[in-house]
């Protein structure tokens, strides 16, 4: 092999969908959504295990994260109009309903619920959360608006009881952060 990708993700993969689809437009059913993505992940965790899977999972949608940031978001300072565009163009694609719970802007660090989202609402409790796709996605969102690297982890799922996911999201403290904080002492 070159060393070229035979898969490299760019924008233009998600296609002109109203000349491609032009009787069934850009509407598809959650189930099979969720049929390519469970089938995915079974295949991949077959093959590779349960960590590496959760990680390809967490990759991906670190991707998707910046993509969606980069294509769909519109730039702005002020951090209100972020949370307020996503909260919009989140619900608008049926993606899920976003609402900030705690927010400490000075820290960069969030609570935030997804309620409807794609990927559990509605699944039977397995006792484990599987959101890490969101993980990912969710971090790179808030690293596209922030520009700093975010931790986020999912702490409640549709699919541990809860009728919510639940995300906790800190920026993590870049090298020359924790060596000012660390002369500071």
């Amino acid at each position: 092999m070159s060393g070229e990708r035979k898969y490299k993700f760019s924008w233009e993969l998600i296609g002109d969908i109203e000349k491609g689809r032009p009787n069934l437009g850009k509407s598809a059913r959650l189930e099979v959504y969720r049929l390519m993505q469970f089938t995915f992940r079974d295949i991949i965790e077959q093959q590779l295990g349960t960590e590496k899977t959760d990680e390809v999972f967490f990759d991906a949608g670190k991707l998707a994260g910046q993509e969606f940031y980069n294509n769909m978001i519109t730039p702005t300072d002020n951090v209100n109009d972020f949370i307020g565009q996503l909260q919009r163009v989140l619900t608008d694609l049926g993606i899920g309903v976003l609402r900030i719970e705690k927010a400490d802007i000075e820290k960069r660090e969030f609570v935030l619920t997804v309620s409807e989202d794609l990927d559990c609402s509605g699944l039977p409790e397995l006792d484990y959360e599987i959101c890490t796709y969101d993980e990912g996605f969710i971090s790179s969102l808030l690293e596209g608006y922030f520009k700093i690297p975010f931790q986020v982890k999912e702490v409640d799922c549709w699919c541990t009881g809860d009728r919510t996911c639940r995300f906790k999201a800190n920026a993590l403290m870049l090298k020359e952060d924790r060596d000012s904080s660390e002369q500071l002492k």
